[in-house]
């Protein structure tokens, strides 16, 4: 398209797309990303009210080994030159048993304190794990190549301990996934939880989980508040429709939840539409609470800790936040998030805020003793499009989706591998530049090597 505004154009300022449009600024094309919200960072923003530093969204990352592409970023920002701008979150997840948080979950020294498993259940974990090694083909980038088939999460952990299930994987993929096991095909899951490594090796940014976004952000051309409402092929180009005036490139990059890139471009090919229809997606619920003295959950002094449907069908993690980093809020005050299960997401979603906080405070003070009496401020956050829920049917229509042609719009964030993590969109963003750059350069090759790891 001769006269374009830019090369082009990415809707999405959430990690997927800054990565996208990052990778393709240092290769001297023109880039401007469009952000309906008024900050960037997506589901990966932080919020700065009362004198916390508050997460919205993820909480967490693993080491240099499970999430390769985040850490290249990293490193190439300069983020982590600093000494504690990146810290380790160290022994960050319990779960809840017999009245008290239980420690060292997602840590092989859980296998000898319980991390809340009866002995018969921690048999069955090692077994459950011996297995997932065995198991060909756990790319959390291709995991319809996982010889799984169409096994759901349920059906993965069926011939073990109901411990097992009740008290451990429901709750993983419940509490941080909002899925439902029944339903959630297992290959994404037991792909994360080969890779993603112990939870003592788990890191967060000092500053927010943001800071990767806001940094990406201001090396970039970012224009926050202006929704896109339409994204048409035009003269050899792409021409984005929006309340603030349309704006011409020669390609775009779509990092929006899928269900929200299918409504944006009508006019893909055929295995790109059957793709995005069967993309699923879980939403997200959460409440934080600022708190006149640093609360936590009953025992073990751990950041998150997660709730078994047996002890609150409506809560699914209680993490205190001024645990995971000093800075999180001021000295002498508690910040404190509770993250519902996928039935009180199901139930609350679209309940006033109010009623949402005054409702899941009263039930966390099971967990957390003298919580109510010490909230001073609260903040609700809502995602309708958490993180997506990839069904079977969905893991068998993603082989054709990855094989399709570079084309003029193209697509980035973790729904386009089902790898429901920041580590997802970050790869899928630089995955989607290569994707792009083939189109400017007239090749239509699918599928093109990324030298970021990513599918």
């Amino acid at each position: 398209m001769t006269g374009a505004d830019v090369d082009v154009a990415v809707v999405g300022a959430g990690p997927a797309g800054l990565a996208a449009a990052y990778a393709l600024a240092r290769t001297g094309r023109t880039v401007r990303v469009l952000e309906a919200a008024d900050a960037v960072g997506g589901r990966m923003r932080t919020v700065r009210a009362h004198g916390c530093v508050i997460d919205t969204g993820a909480e967490m990352f693993p080491s240099r080994a499970g999430y390769p592409a985040t850490w290249r970023l990293i490193a190439a920002l300069g983020l982590d030159a600093e000494p504690g701008a990146v810290p380790r979150v160290g022994d960050a997840l319990a779960v809840w048993r017999g009245g008290r948080a239980r420690p060292h979950v997602g840590r092989p020294l859980g296998l000898l304190t319980g991390a809340g498993l009866p002995p018969r259940a921690r048999l069955d974990l090692v077994r459950l794990q011996a297995r997932l090694a065995r198991i060909g083909g756990l790319d959390p980038q291709r995991p319809e190549r996982a010889r799984l088939g169409a096994r759901t999460v349920a059906d993965l952990v069926r011939p073990y301990h109901p411990a097992l299930r009740d008290r451990l994987v429901n709750p993983l993929v419940g509490g941080f996934f909002g899925w439902d096991p029944e339903r959630s095909a297992a290959a994404p899951f037991a792909a994360h939880l080969v890779t993603a490594g112990a939870s003592h090796t788990w890191h967060t940014y000092r500053d927010g989980m943001d800071t990767l976004a806001r940094a990406l952000a201001r090396r970039l051309d970012v224009v926050t508040g202006h929704p896109v409402t339409r994204v048409a092929r035009r003269g050899g180009g792409v021409r984005l429709d929006s309340p603030r005036g349309a704006v011409t490139a020669r390609a775009a990059v779509l990092a929006v939840p899928a269900p929200v890139a299918a409504r944006l471009h009508d006019d893909a090919a055929p295995a790109v539409r059957d793709y995005l229809a069967e993309c699923g997606y879980a939403p997200m619920l959460r409440v934080s609470l600022v708190l006149s003295a640093p609360l936590a959950p009953r025992g073990a002094a751990r950041f998150a800790t997660l709730v078994p449907a047996a002890d609150d069908p409506l809560l699914g993690v209680v993490t205190a936040d001024h645990r995971k980093h000093p800075g999180r809020a001021p000295a002498g005050r508690g910040l404190v998030s509770l993250i519902t299960s996928p039935r009180g997401t199901a139930e609350l979603f679209d309940e006033p805020d109010d009623a949402v906080a005054e409702l899941l405070t009263a039930r966390a003070e099971r967990f957390v003793p003298g919580l109510g009496a010490r909230v001073e401020h609260v903040l609700v956050h809502r995602f309708r499009h958490g993180l997506p829920e990839a069904a079977p049917r969905a893991l068998a229509l993603r082989a054709g989706f990855a094989a399709r042609p570079a084309a003029a719009v193209e697509y980035a964030g973790d729904w386009t591998a089902l790898r429901p993590c920041s580590e997802g969109a970050v790869a899928s963003g630089a995955q989607a530049a290569e994707r792009v750059l083939a189109h400017l350069a007239g090749r239509s090759a699918a599928r093109p090597t990324s030298p970021t790891g990513g599918a």
